[in-house]
Formats: structure tokens, sequence, C-alpha cells
């Protein structure tokens, strides 16, 4: 190959990195992404979190998208959150929306500034207070109570922990797995939650103490087909998506899985098929997301 090939080759490849990454920000980020990420990266002022402390190695990276994944199914077993989640959060009809605005709070609280981390933590507190309501069975729920948020917050930080230490970058040494609960900790007790776990033995203790109240209803299980099977993509992205779906579900418990009605672990299939095909298709994100490093500045 000589220089001119060499050169078109590359610049092939570049565009092709430049349009994924682009389709894939656009998805996760929304319509004023570009602005938002300028505002959170860009902003001076003091940070919750130093560029040093694992909540940004973890959230940072493109095993959030599994992580992401199996926060959702394993969310959906307690049947007061799947409640508030089916009648209020518009997953179905909005799912977009709804992860980017998750994903736009997550990026706030963990690279933006204290002051606009302490706003997305009112703004989603005066959410919760507006929504309560009854499940099918009977069971009244708020979505401010602090025992249900303390079961969306376990679910979410086992999730996104599981999924980084298997697929991430950098998987965390011990000490630096605890520096993340920690991390999240801090969150967490801003938006109500009351003394959440702040390293692993208190987490794994805090989902063994909900185990009696998850069960899989049936907006459980049909949330879980439509994130599995009907995805809201076209069909040249399903195959990258099922490879991802296939890797949040090998992380879940076993218990989990039977809830959900999803196959049971196969030992010798997930780690060399499952797991793999997980761990290319986050290889593609972060390579297609990488780009000029935003800027970062150490808390004042």
């Amino acid at each position: 190959m000589d220089d001119a090939e060499a050169a078109r080759s590359g610049g092939s490849t570049q565009g092709l990195r430049e349009r994924l990454g682009a389709e894939l920000f656009a998805r996760v980020a929304g319509p004023d992404g570009p602005a938002v990420r300028q505002r959170i990266h860009g902003r001076p002022g003091p940070r919750w979190f130093g560029p040093e402390r694992p909540i940004r190695t973890v959230h940072g990276d493109a095993a959030m998208f599994v992580g992401g994944l199996r926060a959702l199914l394993l969310q959906s077993l307690h049947p007061l959150a799947m409640a508030a989640v089916a009648a209020h959060s518009g997953f179905r009809s909005d799912p977009w929306g709804r992860l980017q605005r998750t994903s736009t709070f997550l990026a706030v609280t963990t690279f933006g500034t204290a002051e606009d981390a302490q706003d997305a933590v009112k703004r989603v507190r005066a959410v919760h207070a507006r929504i309560s309501g009854t499940t099918a069975a009977g069971q009244s729920y708020r979505a401010g109570d602090p025992h249900l948020l303390g079961w969306v917050h376990a679910a979410e930080v086992d999730s996104f922990l599981r999924a980084h230490q298997a697929f991430g970058v950098a998987p965390l040494d011990p000490a630096g797995c605890d520096g993340y609960l920690a991390d999240t900790a801090r969150v967490a007790s801003a938006l109500g939650v009351v003394d959440p776990p702040r390293n692993r033995a208190e987490l794994a203790a805090r989902l063994r103490a909900y185990g009696p109240e998850l069960d899989a209803t049936a907006q459980a299980r049909d949330t879980a087909r439509f994130l599995l099977l009907h995805p809201p993509l076209p069909l040249p992205a399903r195959p990258a998506y099922t490879a991802l779906a296939g890797a949040a579900v090998s992380l879940l418990p076993p218990e989990s899985r039977r809830l959900l009605g999803l196959p049971p672990t196969v030992p010798l299939l997930e780690p060399a098929l499952v797991r793999p095909a997980g761990r290319a298709v986050v290889r593609l994100i972060r390579w297609a997301m990488a780009g000029p490093p935003p800027p970062q500045r150490r808390p004042d």
C-alpha cells in the first residue's frame, strides 16, 4: 500500500469512527448533547468528584452500556419500582428520551460542577415528589420513598460496577471498588436514600435484604421482553445490541434470571461466546466515541 492509499484508508476509517460516534452520542445525549457536554466539562467551579475518583472511571467507560441494561432488568424485579416506572417514566413511549435524561443526570453529577449537580438532584427530587400510585395488586407506592430509592440505587450501582469489572478498559482494584460505592453514596444521599452502601460488603448485604420483596410481575417480564427482544432500534444495529443485551443478562444473578423467565446460566457458552461478543461491542463503542479529551478541572 502506497502513501496515498494509506491516507485514503486512514481517512475512511476516521470518517467511519466519527459517523458512528456521532450517532451513538446523539442517541445517548439527545439533540442538546454537545451544548450539555460543553457545560458539564467546560464550566469552571468545584466538583463533587475530582478526576482521580473511581466514579469517573466507571461512569466514563463504554461498559456502562452493559451496566445500564442490567440495571433496568434488575430494578424491574421490585414490584413497586416497576409499577412506578411503567406508569410514569415513559420508557415505552419515549425510551430514548428516558435514556437521555438518565445519562445526562449521571454525567452532571459525576463530572459537572457542584452547583449543577445539586440542581440536577433538586429537579429529580421534585419529579419524585409528584409520583405516586397503586400497583395492580393494590399496593401503594411513592417514587420518593427512601426505601424504594434505596433499591433503585443498589441495583444500579451493583450493575454499573459489575459491568465495569467485566467489560471496562481499566477494572478497579478492591479499594477502587469500595471507593466507587463511597462516591455513588454521596449522590444517593442527596437524592434521599438513607444510609446508602459505601463498600462491597454493605452493598451485598443491602441486596440480600431486598430479596424477599422481589418478584417478577407481568410488567417486569414485559419489560424484559421489550429490552431484550424488541428494542427501538433499526435492524442494522440489532446484532450489536443483542451482544450487549446478552452480556447484561450474563451478569444477572441466577435467581433474577429465573424470575424474569430468562435462560439459566450456561457455564461453557457464556464465557466462550456471550462475554467475548459483549466485550467486542463495548470495545467498538469505546473506539467510536473516543475523541479529544474534554477539558478537566479539579475541584477548587
